[in-house]
């Protein structure tokens, strides 16, 4: 029984395009069917989360992170008596507009679109599913519900000014309500990937050799939970021994996260989803001294994992394939496949030239960014040098 301020179906906003409800699926269910079955979740397979994809098949991608955030989020949605599939869609949706090699791909695509309104991979998401995945007879994008496209747009929280590009110019004609918090179902898919990424990071950076044990002991949370395995299993090998520390921390992030979100979601009064809407402030948190916690885990993580040297070196290489792509493009449109010449005829500025052209490569996998780099400038980067 899902509790009173929890999105129901019955009570979903609709979508722009009108269509026939699903005889057997919820509203949100279609969603989610609907993001799983889009190209853009496909090509997350072969797209960076910190390592670049080519570096070895144990390391998480876009796609297995987008997975393991989808999974945190129903089980915690499910403890708070929230709509698991609405909580499910937007989490699954939440890094569809990220570009080849992660946030570096990211940060030298929107140094590029500067002068042409830049680049955020979470206005990219919503351009994503309302424009750019073109499967449909009826409507460009995916059609998802308002309450799905509100949880994509605005799942970190209202959105200030200055708006991106590409969320302002859906928002002008189908309002997300951009200065409200979204429901708690989408907040608990934004927190759900800080539990995901906080301890799957651990796990790569322990796998990729960038600190050891040793050197993460010391961190809230990870020495206990080290500790009660060394109690408990005293004769296990070394990588049962850290996968049970690891999915103890696991456990301790998300237990806080339900217990001190189902204290807030009582305090907070809420009677309806439009309530939480409402409220002023976020419902999905975690404790203060966990959020403590957290921020030194993620220091430890961007001291010795996102800016390690081996990272930093792939970080200046990939750069310079993004900043190499974009002027090829920008000179000749034609250099897009076929079906992209129509919106390229199209194009009468800069800025709508500069657009379609970041819609292209912000859909670009890993290796096809390479491919294509290699292509132009006869350089394979990775291997030959910057």
């Amino acid at each position: 029984m899902r509790a009173e301020f929890a999105c129901e179906p019955s009570g979903a906003r609709g979508r722009l395009i009108v269509e026939e409800e699903s005889a057997f699926r919820s509203c949100f269910q279609r969603d989610r069917d609907r993001i799983i079955h889009a190209s853009s979740f496909r090509r997350l397979k072969h797209k960076t989360q910190v390592f670049v994809e080519h570096e070895g098949d144990f390391y998480r991608t876009r796609l297995t992170h987008s997975i393991e955030v989808a999974q945190v989020a129903r089980t915690i949605a499910n403890a708070l008596g929230l709509n698991t599939d609405l909580t499910e869609a937007v989490a699954l949706a939440h890094d569809l507009g990220h570009t080849p090699f992660g946030h570096t791909g990211e940060d030298a695509l929107h140094a590029l679109m500067t002068p042409y309104g830049g680049f955020d991979h979470n206005a990219q998401t919503l351009r994503i599913v309302t424009k750019l995945e073109c499967h449909y007879t009826e409507f460009d994008g995916l059609n998802l519900t308002w309450d799905t496209l509100e949880g994509i747009a605005k799942h970190n929280g209202p959105v200030a000014d200055p708006i991106p590009y590409a969320l302002a110019e859906y928002n002008a004609r189908h309002d997300l309500e951009l200065h409200t918090h979204a429901s708690a179902e989408a907040q608990v898919a934004a927190l759900s990937d800080d539990v995901a990424y906080n301890n799957h990071d651990l796990q790569d950076g322990l796998r990729a050799g960038l600190f050891s044990e040793a050197d993460i002991y010391d961190l809230p949370i990870i020495g206990a939970a080290y500790d009660e395995v060394d109690r408990l299993y005293p004769d296990t090998d070394a990588y049962r021994r850290r996968h049970e520390a690891l999915r103890r921390v696991f456990g301790v992030m998300v237990a806080d996260l339900i217990d001190t979100s189902a204290g807030k979601l009582k305090e907070s009064g809420a009677r309806s989803a439009r309530d939480v809407r409402e409220l002023g402030g976020p419902v999905i948190a975690f404790s203060k001294p966990m959020w403590a916690d957290l921020k030194q885990i993620r220091a430890f993580l961007f001291k010795n994992m996102y800016r390690a040297p081996s990272v930093m070196e792939q970080r200046a290489k990939v750069t310079q394939v993004v900043e190499a792509l974009f002027p090829i493009y920008m000179a000749d449109l034609t250099l897009l496949p076929q079906r992209w010449h129509g919106e390229a005829e199209a194009a009468q500025d800069d800025t709508a030239r500069a657009r379609l052209v970041a819609d292209y490569i912000a859909g670009m996998t890993d290796r096809y960014a390479l491919q294509q780099h290699a292509q132009f400038t006869g350089t394979d980067i990775l291997h030959d040098g910057i």
